[in-house]
């Protein structure tokens, strides 16, 4: 399998985060029921469209944020990048209109933390050997 197409590589990019992402917000809403809250009437339709809505986010509006907020970055050792995500979770929660939410103080963090460990994950392990080797 020759990935040479530019399209290819970004469908496959794609394909790969949204299905970790899903998996990861379907097992942490079943974990942890109380604090992060997917619309029940129609489960794996709202699974998706956040998952599809954080993937957007993550891939245009956190490089911006990153860079805005880089300096504060900087001078907490990188401890300010977390905020970063749950900013993006809470834009997600927003845009839904209250079908994906996240309750609480530190299941935010919680959350944008496995999504990045995922997100790792998948670019370090599984992306850039298949796109490495052709």
């Amino acid at each position: 399998m020759v990935l040479k197409n530019k399209n290819i590589k970004n469908l496959i990019d794609w394909l790969f985060h949204f299905i970790s992402y899903t998996i990861i917000l379907i097992i942490l809403s079943i974990l942890f029921k109380k604090t992060i809250y997917i619309d029940s009437d129609h489960f794996i339709i709202w699974s998706i469209i956040a998952t599809s809505i954080i993937y957007l986010l993550n891939k245009t509006v956190k490089p911006l944020l990153f860079w805005l907020t880089l300096p504060i970055t900087g001078l907490t050792l990188g401890l300010f990048y977390p905020f970063i995500n749950v900013f993006i979770l809470k834009l997600v929660e927003i845009i839904t209109l209250g079908h994906f939410a996240i309750r609480g103080i530190f299941m935010p963090f919680i959350v944008a933390i496995c999504i990045s460990c995922i997100n790792f994950l998948v670019s370090e392990i599984l992306l850039k050997p298949i796109f490495r080797r052709n």
